[in-house]
């Protein structure tokens, strides 16, 4: 999951961006809204996290011009403010959630989390996909009731497939979303981190849960349950 997180108290960002980087989360992060805004509008994100009060640009203003571009990626508001009219502007802004500092990272975390998987139709803290099970809260991954150990990019490709069950996925996609902006890209790296996936999850090869398309990406085949 590709988080974009706008804060402008930079011992704050460090943190939640740290925090959330250690629970194998993508995260491009900005410390104004005008910074924000080009992000949020120019790369593909699976939620946000935006401050009310940031330089050169509110946070109100980031989230309206997002939405009026069309941008439908899910938005949590985190503020200082406790006031409920600000927390009502937001959401009318187009926000979908927000927090109140002070926080505890567990709930930001969960809610990211639960944004995520509503914005991709799911339902559940535990996605599963046929006989495997993936809780995003605790990173934990299972085939058939036995937990399968996965290094960080590899939980990412397969959370991101997961979410996105029955779709067919690009490897520039999949580039997108697993890797930050600053980061080095490589999209062949992507076939290596999905054949070692497609080891530890089908061993026996008797699932196939994920399949190649020639020329157009991935798809994660097993059932949504």
């Amino acid at each position: 999951m590709r988080v974009l997180l706008i804060e402008d108290e930079p011992h704050l960002r460090e943190q939640i961006g740290q925090h959330l980087r250690n629970q194998q989360l993508t995260v491009d992060m900005s410390g104004d809204g005008e910074e924000g805004l080009f992000l949020g509008s120019e790369y593909p994100y699976d939620v946000a996290v935006i401050d009310l009060g940031l330089p050169k640009l509110s946070g109100i203003e980031v989230i309206k011009q997002l939405r009026e571009k069309n941008i439908t990626f899910p938005i949590l508001i985190l503020t200082a403010r406790g006031r409920w009219q600000d927390k009502v502007e937001g959401l009318e802004a187009g926000a979908d959630d927000y927090l109140v500092k002070p926080f505890h990272f567990e709930e930001l975390l969960a809610r990211l989390n639960a944004l995520s998987r509503r914005a991709a139709g799911w339902s559940h803290a535990t996605m599963r996909c046929g006989p495997i099970d993936l809780n995003p809260s605790s990173q934990q991954v299972a085939v058939d009731g036995v937990t399968v150990e996965l290094t960080a990019f590899e939980y990412r490709i397969l959370h991101y497939l997961m979410l996105h069950a029955g779709e067919v996925i690009s490897k520039t996609e999949l580039t997108d979303h697993i890797y930050e902006q600053d980061q080095d890209r490589d999209s062949n790296v992507i076939e290596v981190f999905v054949k070692r996936l497609r080891n530890k999850l089908d061993p026996d090869k008797t699932l196939t849960p994920i399949e190649t398309l020639r020329g157009r990406g991935y798809r994660l085949t097993l059932p949504r349950e």
